[in-house]
Protein backbone atom coordinates (compact mmCIF):
# COMPACT_ATOMS: atom_id res chain seq x y z
CA UNK A 1 0.00 0.00 0.00
CA UNK A 2 1.13 3.42 -0.93
CA UNK A 3 2.02 5.69 2.11
CA UNK A 4 4.71 9.15 1.98
CA UNK A 5 6.35 7.32 4.08
CA UNK A 6 8.13 5.68 1.12
CA UNK A 7 10.06 8.59 -1.01
CA UNK A 8 9.25 7.37 -4.22
CA UNK A 9 5.39 7.65 -3.86
CA UNK A 10 6.18 11.47 -1.64
CA UNK A 11 8.28 12.43 -4.55
CA UNK A 12 4.97 11.38 -7.12
CA UNK A 13 2.53 13.25 -5.70
CA UNK A 14 5.15 16.28 -5.49
CA UNK A 15 5.56 16.03 -9.71
CA UNK A 16 1.66 15.44 -9.67
CA UNK A 17 1.19 18.88 -7.54
CA UNK A 18 3.74 20.50 -9.38
CA UNK A 19 1.60 20.00 -12.75
CA UNK A 20 -1.13 21.69 -11.34
CA UNK A 21 -1.21 25.75 -12.68
CA UNK A 22 -4.44 28.52 -11.53
CA UNK A 23 -6.14 27.12 -14.38
CA UNK A 24 -6.47 23.57 -14.06
CA UNK A 25 -9.81 22.37 -14.07
CA UNK A 26 -11.46 20.36 -11.95
CA UNK A 27 -13.54 16.82 -12.77
CA UNK A 28 -15.90 17.31 -9.69
CA UNK A 29 -16.04 19.01 -6.81
CA UNK A 30 -16.43 22.93 -6.43
CA UNK A 31 -12.91 23.88 -5.53
CA UNK A 32 -10.54 25.41 -7.80
CA UNK A 33 -6.87 23.83 -8.17
CA UNK A 34 -5.40 27.18 -5.98
CA UNK A 35 -8.35 26.80 -3.08
CA UNK A 36 -7.67 22.60 -3.27
CA UNK A 37 -3.45 23.92 -2.58
CA UNK A 38 -4.95 25.93 0.62
CA UNK A 39 -7.30 22.47 1.73
CA UNK A 40 -4.12 20.39 1.53
CA UNK A 41 -1.94 22.73 3.43
CA UNK A 42 -4.58 23.67 5.93
CA UNK A 43 -4.78 19.66 6.61
CA UNK A 44 -1.56 18.36 6.98
CA UNK A 45 -0.68 21.52 9.31
CA UNK A 46 -3.41 20.23 11.18
CA UNK A 47 -1.98 16.52 11.47
CA UNK A 48 1.43 18.40 12.18
CA UNK A 49 0.19 20.77 14.94
CA UNK A 50 1.25 23.71 12.52
CA UNK A 51 -2.61 24.78 12.53
CA UNK A 52 -4.54 23.31 15.79
CA UNK A 53 -8.15 21.98 15.80
CA UNK A 54 -10.69 24.26 17.12
CA UNK A 55 -12.53 21.30 18.85
CA UNK A 56 -10.90 18.35 19.79
CA UNK A 57 -11.64 14.88 18.31
CA UNK A 58 -12.79 12.22 20.18
CA UNK A 59 -9.54 9.14 20.61
CA UNK A 60 -11.34 6.35 19.57
CA UNK A 61 -10.95 3.34 17.92
CA UNK A 62 -12.70 2.99 14.51
CA UNK A 63 -10.44 0.05 13.08
CA UNK A 64 -13.49 -1.38 10.62
CA UNK A 65 -13.73 2.53 9.10
CA UNK A 66 -10.17 2.91 8.96
CA UNK A 67 -9.16 -0.36 7.53
CA UNK A 68 -12.20 0.31 4.69
CA UNK A 69 -11.29 3.84 4.67
CA UNK A 70 -7.33 3.99 4.20
CA UNK A 71 -5.99 0.56 3.82
CA UNK A 72 -8.67 -0.87 1.29
CA UNK A 73 -7.66 -0.15 -2.41
CA UNK A 74 -10.76 1.76 -2.69
CA UNK A 75 -10.86 5.21 -4.21
CA UNK A 76 -12.68 7.86 -1.81
CA UNK A 77 -16.20 9.08 -3.20
CA UNK A 78 -16.88 12.50 -3.63
CA UNK A 79 -18.54 15.22 -2.14
CA UNK A 80 -17.93 14.60 1.29
CA UNK A 81 -18.14 17.73 3.39
CA UNK A 82 -14.55 18.83 5.07
CA UNK A 83 -13.47 20.09 8.17
CA UNK A 84 -14.55 23.90 8.06
CA UNK A 85 -10.92 24.54 9.24
CA UNK A 86 -9.88 23.14 5.42
CA UNK A 87 -12.16 24.64 3.48
CA UNK A 88 -10.78 28.11 2.18
CA UNK A 89 -14.27 29.44 1.86
CA UNK A 90 -14.97 29.19 5.46
CA UNK A 91 -12.52 29.11 8.35
CA UNK A 92 -9.43 27.35 6.18
CA UNK A 93 -6.57 30.00 4.46
CA UNK A 94 -7.97 31.74 1.45
CA UNK A 95 -5.59 31.58 -1.74
CA UNK A 96 -3.20 34.35 -1.97
CA UNK A 97 -0.27 33.48 -4.21
CA UNK A 98 -0.44 30.20 -5.91
CA UNK A 99 3.40 29.28 -5.81
CA UNK A 100 3.69 29.61 -1.82
CA UNK A 101 0.26 27.56 -1.67
CA UNK A 102 1.98 25.00 -3.56
CA UNK A 103 5.14 24.85 -1.26
CA UNK A 104 3.04 24.70 1.91
CA UNK A 105 1.34 21.81 0.63
CA UNK A 106 4.53 20.27 -0.26
CA UNK A 107 5.89 20.74 2.87
CA UNK A 108 2.75 18.92 4.91
CA UNK A 109 3.44 16.10 2.61
CA UNK A 110 7.15 16.27 3.31
CA UNK A 111 6.45 16.97 6.96
CA UNK A 112 4.18 14.23 7.20
CA UNK A 113 6.93 11.72 5.59
CA UNK A 114 9.59 12.33 8.10
CA UNK A 115 7.35 13.11 11.41
CA UNK A 116 7.26 11.42 14.26
CA UNK A 117 4.43 9.83 15.88
CA UNK A 118 4.90 11.77 18.94
CA UNK A 119 4.35 14.93 17.72
CA UNK A 120 1.21 14.38 15.11
CA UNK A 121 -2.49 14.42 15.72
CA UNK A 122 -3.57 11.50 17.52
CA UNK A 123 -6.69 11.35 16.18
CA UNK A 124 -8.87 11.47 12.47
CA UNK A 125 -12.41 13.26 13.13
CA UNK A 126 -13.80 10.36 10.71
CA UNK A 127 -11.13 7.57 11.01
CA UNK A 128 -10.35 7.97 14.86
CA UNK A 129 -7.06 7.20 16.06
CA UNK A 130 -4.12 7.34 14.16
CA UNK A 131 -0.85 5.97 13.90
CA UNK A 132 2.01 7.48 12.11
CA UNK A 133 1.62 5.22 9.25
CA UNK A 134 -1.85 5.79 9.33
CA UNK A 135 -1.13 9.45 8.93
CA UNK A 136 1.82 8.58 6.04
CA UNK A 137 -1.16 6.89 4.72
CA UNK A 138 -3.86 9.22 4.62
CA UNK A 139 -1.63 12.00 3.24
CA UNK A 140 -1.33 9.47 0.30
CA UNK A 141 -5.11 9.08 -0.15
CA UNK A 142 -6.18 12.52 0.61
CA UNK A 143 -3.27 14.18 -1.89
CA UNK A 144 -4.27 11.65 -4.56
CA UNK A 145 -7.96 11.83 -4.21
CA UNK A 146 -7.71 15.79 -5.03
CA UNK A 147 -4.74 15.50 -7.39
CA UNK A 148 -7.27 12.97 -9.26
CA UNK A 149 -10.21 15.59 -9.12
CA UNK A 150 -8.00 17.69 -11.61
CA UNK A 151 -6.44 14.68 -13.59
CA UNK A 152 -3.13 15.05 -12.48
Amino acid sequence: MKTVADAAVARSLVVRLTALSPDSQRRWGTLSAHEMLCHLGDATDMVLGIRPRKHPVLLRRRRIVKLIGLWAPFRWPHGWKTNPQHDPRADGTRPSEFERDLKRAIAGIEGIAAADHKTLEPAHGFFGTMSLIDWQRWTYKHTDHHLRQFGV
